[in-house]
């Protein structure tokens, strides 16, 4: 597996791995979601025979803060080791970073990931989160 920055926008290859892992209010705006990919700080995939395997998403300003906003595996190829080492990854460019973040499903198997690469909830440093939707 080769992880490296996805700076190449491939739509058809993007719509088919959000599809594919069901985060469809993404692809009902595909022109929103290129924005979006235009804009980040960093994107990077995994690849294995230049085969797209998983993406990882960041945006932030890459001094102080990095917002984890996407993770997604193709669903065949979970449970391998693909989102590990794309999170692995963003955590070792932006090791000097004070703040990583991300928000996720609330499920013990996410849970689980997440604390597995030094995350921890807001809930547990005295914090709490908040969205508007």
């Amino acid at each position: 597996m080769e992880i490296r920055e996805y700076t190449r926008y491939q739509e058809d290859e993007i719509f088919r791995l959000y599809s594919q892992v069901g985060w469809t209010a993404y692809t009902e705006n595909m022109a929103a979601l290129k924005q979006g990919f235009q804009n980040s700080l960093l994107t990077l995939a995994a690849y294995e025979n230049n085969e797209l395997l998983g993406i990882v998403r960041v945006v932030g300003d890459g001094f102080t803060i990095v917002f984890v906003q996407d993770i997604l595996v193709f669903p065949a190829k979970q449970r391998q080791g693909v989102g590990t080492a794309l999170l692995k990854a963003v955590l070792e460019r932006y090791a000097n970073v004070r703040q990583i973040e991300l928000t996720t499903d609330q499920t013990p198997e996410t849970a689980a990931f997440y604390r597995s690469l030094g995350f921890t909830e807001f809930s547990e440093i005295g914090c709490c989160g908040f969205m508007k939707c």
